[in-house]
């Protein structure tokens, strides 16, 4: 198996576009979530708070591609240019047969899907349906969009699990290195903010209601007065390939992937099991060789609902006791769904970079405080081994372990 390192990341996010902008934002505990002017007529819907990407409208991008494209598609194509610049990716290299692509979303574009059947069945009618709709609709949009935009021909997929995609498309890309299947891979998840999606976990009990009139209290991973999720947008992207491929190139290295899992919860569709949870953490250490000890920081999936967080903080104090940071960046972010879990890894690789970890925006009391180590500030000092966790509704559970990269290894 061979040794897969990341060497380009690219973001859009609620906090704006390109890495260094979520990093000020992160740093600076900067929230990204307003009052939405758009979920203000819908019946019976009680939140009314998003985090949305502003000043990302892909003009830049050529009319015969973008025409097949929605906001996510436009997100992912402006985070994988980031991605690709910083590991100075070519042409040549792009399209090469051992170039690969795994870009995942919750479902196909909502928008598109509106739009469709408010042609469709008003009469029953396909009349006025636009050639280019499907192609924003089916589930693999993002990804197909983006393999015809940079010319990809080796490997395509696109997963689909929820708020585990964006880990889980990373987690499958750095599996394809490993097993020699591919030689790099462009990967990572994304996410367009819709009515509906908030509407889902409103239906569900899952929402943040509480503080509409205060957008920047909420949502408060692990915090006692937390009250459910905030819905969001963006997109994530990383570059890996493998560890002779980096060095053949002179690639700058930004981390390595040393293990990943990815396991399922059959015990309920919407609500987590620590045990499962644990489970899943402790079987990517094992896939990286390593130990709960020798874990510096867990970057929590933590949306900030009441039983989410509960599970979570009871499974990781049961693997790993209080010796690492804990911390989730939902809070700044909000839940960016199938983009959450590659944004926030990003963030990740930013933080072991910069010897920091960000504490969890919002976070005033938690009973969780004597049995985890949460950071109320910036917490500096060297870190070398992260552990991302992401968990997905119907029962996906996903967890990266990501190391510093060291060349004398």
């Amino acid at each position: 198996m061979r040794r897969v390192v990341v060497t380009g990341i690219g973001v859009v996010s609620p906090l704006g576009i390109g890495v260094a902008t979520l990093m000020e934002g992160l740093m600076s505990n900067r929230s990204g979530i307003s009052r939405l002017e758009a979920l203000e007529g819908v019946r019976g819907l009680r939140p009314r708070l998003g985090g949305v990407v502003k000043g990302c409208d892909g003009a830049h991008i050529p009319r015969k591609y973008r025409r097949s494209m929605t906001a996510m598609s436009i997100f992912a194509t402006v985070a994988a240019s980031e991605a690709l610049a910083q590991a100075d990716v070519d042409h040549d290299r792009l399209s090469h047969s051992r170039t690969g692509l795994c870009l995942g979303s919750t479902l196909g574009s909502a928008y598109a899907l509106q739009d469709f059947f408010g042609h469709y069945l008003p009469a029953t009618s396909i009349e006025g349906i636009r050639s280019t709709e499907f192609f924003k609709i089916m589930n693999h949009t993002c990804a197909a969009n983006l393999t015809q935009y940079f010319g990809i021909t080796g490997r395509v997929m696109a997963p689909s699990a929820a708020c585990s995609t964006g880990c889980q498309a990373v987690g499958l890309a750095a599996e394809c290195i490993a097993s020699g299947k591919q030689d790099l891979m462009l990967c990572g998840g994304a996410e367009e903010l819709h009515p509906l999606t908030v509407g889902t976990f409103d239906i569900i009990q899952a929402a943040s209601t509480a503080f509409n009139n205060d957008p920047e209290s909420t949502p408060r991973p692990f915090d006692d007065a937390r009250d459910g999720i905030v819905c969001a947008e963006g997109a994530g992207m990383l570059v890996l390939e493998s560890l002779d491929s980096a060095k053949a190139r002179g690639s700058q290295i930004l981390g390595e992937i040393v293990g990943f899992a990815s396991t399922a919860d059959p015990s309920n569709l919407a609500s987590p099991c620590p045990q499962s949870i644990a489970a899943c953490m402790h079987s990517a250490l094992d896939d990286a060789g390593l130990s709960p000890g020798d874990i510096d920081y867990v970057n929590a999936h933590a949306t900030g609902t009441v039983l989410g967080d509960a599970a979570e903080a009871e499974a990781i104090g049961e693997l790993f006791g209080a010796r690492p940071s804990v911390s989730s960046l939902k809070g700044h972010l909000g839940h960016t769904m199938a983009a959450s879990g590659a944004i926030e890894l990003v963030a990740c690789l930013e933080m072991m970079r910069l010897g920091v970890i960000v504490p969890t925006r919002n976070l005033a009391t938690s009973t969780y405080a004597c049995s985890l180590r949460m950071p109320l500030t910036l917490e500096r000092g060297l870190f070398n081994v992260f552990l991302k966790n992401s968990f997905g509704l119907g029962g996906i559970n996903t967890a990266i372990v990501l190391r510093r990269y060291d060349d004398r290894d």
